[in-house]
């Protein structure tokens, strides 16, 4: 563990590499063969429990952690399942059940939608995070840590 470098705490700039992988290991999000995650502590960019996790890391430090999707992204909600009619969709899309969708709000914001179920009339989509009620491994490799200062 490196300890010359500043710790990760509120208001760094951390740069970093971070993979997100299900307990079958299908591999869901990575920043490892891109170009790694630069943020400032505190500033949104990622969900509060998983931002909490690096806290205390320096310049060097690795850590893998197994979490609870409904922890850091909220229970699944069937509310947020719904039954949307089939001609809502373009002609030419092809559905394919779990396949994700970015639909746009009324207030014009995108939030992203995985087909559940196909029907000849309907297709039912499910609103909740694609991680909700999945646990899953969080990797981060730490690159640089910037004090706040």
């Amino acid at each position: 563990m490196t300890t010359s470098s500043p710790e990760i705490a509120m208001g760094c700039h951390v740069k970093m590499h971070f993979s997100l992988t299900l307990a079958d290991g299908t591999e869901v999000l990575s920043t490892y063969q891109e170009s790694p995650l630069e943020f400032i502590m505190g500033d949104g960019t990622m969900e509060p429990l998983l931002e909490y996790a690096l806290l205390g890391l320096h310049t060097g430090d690795e850590q893998s952690l197994e979490v609870s999707g409904d922890e850091v992204y909220g229970a699944k909600d069937q509310a947020n399942i719904h039954w949307i009619e089939r001609s809502a969709f373009p002609s030419d899309l092809s559905l394919d059940e779990s396949q994700i969708i970015v639909f746009k709000t009324e207030q014009g914001e995108e939030t992203p939608g995985r087909i559940q179920q196909i029907e000849e009339e309907q297709v039912l989509v499910d609103f909740n995070h694609p991680l909700s009620g999945r646990n899953f491994q969080y990797k981060v490799s730490i690159l640089s840590v910037e004090s706040a200062e």
